[in-house]
């Protein structure tokens, strides 16, 4: 039998700190403890399907807002019907909620298709940003969805296109097109440093009364630059991609609320992508899937300020009690105080 402490310490230490169970394992068994890879795997797939009650209410809460990011990256399941074992899955990552109420969901799919998001978003109204996957752009034809393009990627182009050259950014001596274009969306991000510490009523204001007029001058540089510079060349693909996302890059005009990028979203994926290069991969799709389910409790319960190891050694503790739909609501992250690190006295 496994104590909640112990769960919670095995599920942060593989989810969080990027400790694969194996090397837990001999961990365990220097002090003593003899609990093999298998036991610990086991666990964490119990665990996966115990808090499926918690992952759906979080669901709610993200698709009832209408603002919501989304990205995906690769994730390698051994043991997959229909599959070769060193073939890619993916697992999607959403973020979203009210700002009060901010929610992560990370969720397993065998596919990398339009047919995912599809389903994912099922019954959500308002904003998705995205970056420029096609695999977007089936959702992006609903009428109730408006796709919020990714300003962070048309940058990093420009800025692979200066660095190609061999031009270090802050040397003002040569100044190229992709020169050009990096400080102009480096312009943008000076103003969305000013203001992100203000309302959405005043950001908005802010965008259209400096931003706004920037993307006009930008524009006009675009549709000149376009013609001169060669399509392959990384300067080519830079000028192009900023000209085919350009009405979804320039969303984020239209209401305060958004960002200019979809850096919350990937910053949310990065622990998983740390920690793929020490277990490399799932081995059965329940495992996969109950990663997820742990993966999102772990990213909520950060972006609302818990502490993961405490937060789900008391989850672990307290959920065993409920009995209601209600009970198990309130142990959302964002529905409880920082939750004690020395146990509770009976």
């Amino acid at each position: 039998m496994a104590s909640p402490g112990l769960l919670a310490h095995i599920a942060v230490a593989k989810y969080q700190d990027a400790l694969p169970l194996h090397r837990q394992e001999r961990i365990l068994k220097r002090i003593g403890l003899d609990l093999p890879r298998a036991t610990l795997a086991a666990w964490m797939i119990k665990l996966g399907i115990w808090i499926q009650p918690l992952i759906n209410l979080l669901q709610d809460v993200l698709l009832g807002y209408d603002v919501l990011q989304m990205d995906e990256t690769i994730l390698q399941v051994l043991k997959e019907p229909a599959k070769l074992p060193q073939s890619n899955s993916y697992l999607w990552v959403r973020r979203g909620g009210p700002p009060d109420l901010p929610v992560i969901l990370f969720d397993y799919d065998p596919s990398r298709s339009q047919a995912v998001p599809l389903r994912l978003l099922e019954g959500y109204r308002g904003y998705l940003q995205v970056d420029g996957y096609d695999g977007y752009n089936a959702v992006g034809l609903r009428s109730d969805i408006v796709l919020v393009g990714c300003m962070a990627h048309a940058r990093r182009k420009f800025d692979e296109a200066v660095k190609a050259q061999g031009v270090h950014p802050d040397n003002p001596e040569k100044i190229g097109k992709a020169m050009e274009g990096l400080r102009h969306l480096q312009a943008l991000y000076r103003i969305e440093r000013e203001c992100k510490d203000v309302s959405p009523e005043e950001r908005y204001t802010v965008r259209q009364q400096k931003a706004k007029p920037l993307f006009e001058t930008l524009r006009a540089w675009l549709d000149a630059a376009l013609p001169t510079v060669a399509p392959q060349s990384m300067t080519g693909k830079a000028l192009t991609y900023l000209h085919n996302q350009w009405p979804k890059l320039i969303r984020y005009l239209d209401d305060g609320r958004l960002y200019i990028d979809n850096n919350r979203v990937e910053n949310a994926i990065r622990p998983f992508v740390i920690g793929r290069r020490n277990w490399l991969f799932s081995d059965t799709v329940r495992g996969a899937q109950s990663s997820a389910n742990l993966y999102s409790l772990i990213e909520t319960a950060k972006a609302n300020g818990l502490e993961p190891y405490a937060y789900l050694r008391h989850l672990f503790t307290e959920l065993p009690k409920t009995q209601t739909l209600e009970e198990i609501e309130a142990l959302l992250p964002f529905h409880i105080k920082t939750p004690p690190l020395t146990p509770t006295p009976s």
